[in-house]
């Protein structure tokens, strides 16, 4: 139900007013929300009389007396007003009290007795208010009193809060600081781990040299100098160095040189070197089974080396010492063992109308010495045998292996035979020999007298021949097995006519084996690099023919095998 009144002056301002409190209690609105939509409206219509002209005030009661039900109050102004087109103020109250539905008699009496009956019921609101007031008053008074006591118990706790917050903050501190000593202890550790592995991995004491500052600038060192002493490459005089170093030489101990203690463990304190004043320098031996190798200095990052740090890098140096001298052991061995295999492989001998050029390269890992050989040797008819082999394994057993069937071979050619009669008598001799190790050969004799090439295989890759148009075939006939296995076997003979021009290639299967790819796709680059080449070329110069062969097959620098090849050329 909707109510309206028009407001021109004071007296329709009260009346309005009242007819709205009485309204609002009858639907329901209680006292204190009552009062506060009355002084509300008493504001704005106050308000809307200063402006003057009409006014409208409507009231709009809830349809039913529901508890959830809302109260509005809307005040405009009428159309010809000085305020005609202003927004409507708009206030609501809640009708939580049910009550009977309110009458559509909204009129206020204009005598005295009824003003004055409207002016004391809306006291009553007032002091129902005000007993409301009173009541929360007491209720402050009452939880400021509780507020004051529980303050005084809050600031006691919050002393004691506070202690033990410092003593916390003390702890976190100190085991902060413990988890970033425990952290730069573990980064040590890591960077010890990792660089001891990086260097003991290369059995290279020129790599290892290099690695060096490539690990310790700029994280742990400003620079790096190595100064080893039997170092061929680098003979400078020991003027060339810091003091600190040469007495780190001399004495064995770390030395320090800077203007102010390092305060390192087991490290001299040494006045700044002339050579580098600017920098703090750390010198360290070089040094393993107790003989002295040579001097790592390094220039400080910063200021100076955190204590720890230096004790790092002291360990590191001794375990770069021991890689080194691991390292120069191995080349020497490897010299040695590289020397045994040079003296171990023939010198090829010269036959009129044959050319024939040898190469040998040992793998690029271990003691460059093996089992792969090739030999060449006339018989007492006049023919001469080629052979090329390469007995299973590698370093120094395979090579006393292979150089006792070379000589057993040797000794059975003097007898003659033909070269699957040689390679059946090498195999019975391998197979009570050494039971447990196995070979592959191949030989190929030429004859004098003879246009034709006979030749036998033993488990071994199958010749390549090259004929005098360029053509290339594989000499893939049914080869024997594997010299050495538990079987008695007859290895047979094979016979190709060989015409003037013609060039024959033995190889092992270092030269044409890749793990990813096989053995078969290397014969093929091989066949097509032997075909490449004209007989001219091969006629003037089978040696430079040879490296240049070998040169695109060989295009990877490590190799895990040995690589043996055997050129035999029929001059044209």
């Amino acid at each position: 139900m909707t109510h309206t009144w028009r407001i021109r002056t004071v007296t329709d301002a009260a009346r309005a007013r009242i007819a709205v409190a009485r309204l609002a209690e009858a639907y329901g609105v209680p006292t204190v929300e009552r009062v506060r939509l009355a002084t509300a409206l008493s504001g704005h219509l106050r308000q809307c009389l200063t402006e003057g002209g009409t006014w409208v005030l409507g009231l709009e009661g809830p349809e039913s007396s529901a508890g959830d039900a809302v109260l509005h109050a809307v005040v405009t102004p009428s159309p010809d007003a000085p305020a005609a087109g202003r927004a409507p103020w708009t206030v609501t109250a809640p009708c939580t009290e049910p009550r009977l539905a309110a009458g559509d008699d909204d009129a206020v009496a204009e005598d005295p007795a009824g003003l004055s009956e409207a002016l004391l019921g809306s006291d009553e609101d007032t002091a129902l208010v005000l007993d409301k007031l009173a009541e929360q008053e007491e209720l402050v008074a009452f939880h400021r009193e509780e507020l004051h006591q529980t303050n005084q118990g809050v600031v006691a706790l919050h002393a004691e809060l506070d202690a033990a917050g410092r003593a916390q903050q003390e702890a976190f501190a100190a085991e902060r600081r413990a988890r970033e000593e425990a952290e730069k202890a573990r980064r040590r550790l890591t960077f010890l781990a990792d660089a001891s592995a990086v260097l003991t991995a290369s059995l290279n004491h020129g790599e290892i040299v290099r690695r060096l500052p490539e690990l310790l600038v700029p994280q742990y060192a400003g620079g790096v100098d190595v100064w080893l002493f039997d170092d061929e490459d680098d003979l400078r005089r020991p003027a060339d160095h810091p003091n600190a170093a040469v007495l780190a030489a001399r004495t064995g101990r770390p030395q320090y040189a800077a203007d102010h203690p390092g305060g390192m463990p087991g490290v001299d304190d040494r006045p700044p070197s002339a050579l580098n004043a600017g920098r703090p320098l750390l010198c360290v031996p070089l040094s393993a089974r107790r003989s002295p190798l040579g001097v790592l200095t390094l220039s400080s990052p910063g200021t100076r080396w955190d204590p720890d740090d230096a004790v790092m890098l002291i360990e590191l140096a001794r375990r770069a010492g021991i890689a080194l001298d691991n390292a120069r052991r191995f080349e020497h061995n490897r010299d040695i063992a590289e020397t045994l295999q040079r003296a171990l492989l023939t010198e090829l001998p010269a036959t009129p109308g044959l050319s024939l050029a040898a190469r040998y390269l040992p793998a690029t890992h271990g003691l460059n010495v093996g089992g792969d050989w090739y030999d060449a040797f006339r018989q007492r008819d006049g023919s001469l045998i080629t052979v090329i082999g390469d007995v299973t394994g590698h370093g120094l057993h395979a090579a006393v292996m292979m150089s006792q069937l070379r000589t057993a071979l040797r000794a059975y050619a003097v007898d003659g035979g033909s070269p699957g009669r040689l390679l059946t008598r090498l195999h019975g001799y391998l197979r009570h020999l050494q039971p447990d190790l196995f070979a592959t050969a191949v030989i190929a004799r030429f004859h004098p007298d003879e246009q034709t090439l006979t030749w036998a295989a033993a488990g071994h890759p199958p010749p390549v021949l090259r004929l005098p148009d360029g053509r290339v075939r594989v000499l893939d006939a049914k080869p024997g097995a594997m010299l050495g296995i538990p079987l008695r076997q007859d290895i047979a003979d094979h016979t190709e006519p060989l015409e003037p021009g013609s060039t024959l290639a033995l190889y092992t299967d270092g030269l044409v084996e890749r793990r990813a790819l096989g053995i078969d796709p290397g014969i093929e680059r091989l066949a097509e690099a032997l075909g490449a080449y004209g007989s001219a070329d091969l006629d003037a110069d089978l040696e430079q023919s040879a490296d240049r062969i070998l040169h695109p097959l060989l295009s990877d620098s490590e190799r895990d095998d040995d690589v043996c090849l055997l050129l035999c050329h029929l001059h044209g």
